[in-house]
């Protein structure tokens, strides 16, 4: 049965955070939307300032499926899945069959197009391109964390401080990261008024 964009919409059932107090829920299809753009835009960043080729728009796709895996395993806290490189290890198993078991729902002609945005090339520009996607995840975290904040939810400030010390180690491997984070990230938790 082609169910695969059934199961995909699914995505808006799916809750993140779950082990913290919210003061706003996140579910995965707001969060990939998010994280599509900024990949797109991290991207087009180093493309225009970097001369880069990077493929901005294969980037926002893979951001808008990098985490349908998820609509079978559910959305694992980050501290149970870092726990030790044993649990990271099986759960990038678990990960990988049950992207391999959404791409089953797809009729053969259109699998690979999604395998594609899936698993990807291996060449040096693509292995790139998906670091910059797995930046932008970390980037959307930590903007999560800021909107929390601002409603007055002290629970995200250990996740904010964590999350800020990955995306610096980040900014000084990858300068689309650190241009992200100088240009784009200060007006975020600001109001409608404000941001007008």
């Amino acid at each position: 049965m082609n169910n695969f964009f059934a199961i995909i919409s699914r995505m808006k059932y799916i809750e993140r955070w779950a082990l913290m107090r919210n003061s706003r829920p996140e579910n995965l299809s707001e969060h990939s939307l998010e994280v599509a753009m900024i990949a797109h835009a991290l991207c087009v960043i180093g493309n225009t300032r970097f001369e880069k080729t990077l493929d901005a728009n294969k980037a926002a796709l893979i951001g808008l499926y990098h985490d349908a895996s998820e609509i079978i395993t559910g959305d694992m806290p980050t501290p149970v899945k870092y726990y030790n490189k044993d649990i990271r290890s099986a759960y990038k198993e678990v990960e990988a069959v049950a992207q391999k078991r959404l791409l089953e729902r797809l009729p053969e002609d259109m699998k690979p197009v999604y395998e594609d945005i899936f698993f990807g090339a291996s060449d040096e520009n693509e292995v790139y391109m998906r670091r910059l996607v797995k930046a932008a995840d970390k980037i959307s975290a930590f903007i999560k964390c800021i909107e929390e904040g601002q409603a007055g939810n002290g629970e995200f400030r250990t996740a904010k401080q964590s999350l800020s010390d990955v995306l610096s180690d980040l900014s000084a491997e990858l300068p689309e990261v650190r241009v992200f984070m100088k240009d784009f990230l200060p007006p975020y938790g600001s109001t409608l008024d404000e941001l007008n």
